[in-house]
């Protein structure tokens, strides 16, 4: 079946502003779906079941993994982390475009199996802004960011598999780029087709004639 609507993964090491980005985009957009995540972290102060992730227990992540609950799963920092893949589906079924908010690991596989898909890497100016501002968010101990600017040096290395690169310096500009990728997707062919039935119906009959 073709899908109306659009998958765009959004790829960022930690205190690129990938959350914020993506929420500002969201409230811009009614036409995108956030796609919740899966995993077996912990929740942080504020977090809400259901809103930033569903938390389960790595017994409960194992188990729906193994029935192949999952479009696509890692294992990160020693913590599950999977994509539903019913729910996306549905989503882009009804002309929705999902965002999905996950690791480089997970949107590879995810080009993978769906080549269509697009992957947005969220990148900070440089690797001291980074720094600077897991110290600003407050949320982890030093020996925390050191190991969070490390795992974002990896990440920084699998910049190339990504499809487009926005640099979140000034945030208006960064939301802004993200913004025009979004209406970018849905001119694609693809997608276009399957939105414009009668036209699709008239150019397969012309490409049947040839």
């Amino acid at each position: 079946m073709a899908y109306t609507g659009s998958m765009l993964m959004v790829v960022a090491p930690s205190g690129a502003g990938k959350s914020s980005l993506v929420n500002a985009l969201l409230e811009k957009d009614p036409d995108i779906g956030l796609s919740v995540s899966f995993t077996t972290r912990a929740p942080r102060p504020g977090e809400v079941n259901g809103r930033e992730y569903n938390f389960l227990t790595e017994q409960e992540f194992l188990k729906r993994k193994d029935a192949g609950d999952f479009l696509e799963w890692a294992n990160v920092h020693g913590n599950y982390y999977g994509t539903s893949k019913s729910w996306i589906e549905s989503q882009m079924k009804n002309g929705k475009d999902v965002i999905l908010e996950i690791d480089w690991q997970g949107a590879r596989q995810v080009q993978q199996l769906i080549p269509q898909a697009i992957w947005i890497f969220i990148l900070p100016p440089s690797i001291q802004t980074l720094e600077d501002r897991l110290r600003k968010r407050a949320q982890d101990d030093e020996a925390t960011i050191q190991k969070r600017v490390a795992a974002a040096k990896d990440e920084l290395a699998h910049v190339a598999e990504a499809n487009y690169l926005v640099v979140n310096d000034n945030f208006e500009q960064a939301l802004s780029d993200l913004n025009q990728v979004v209406l970018a997707s849905r001119l694609r062919t693809g997608p276009q087709l399957a939105r414009q039935h009668q036209l699709a119906k008239e150019l397969g009959a012309i490409g049947g004639a040839n």
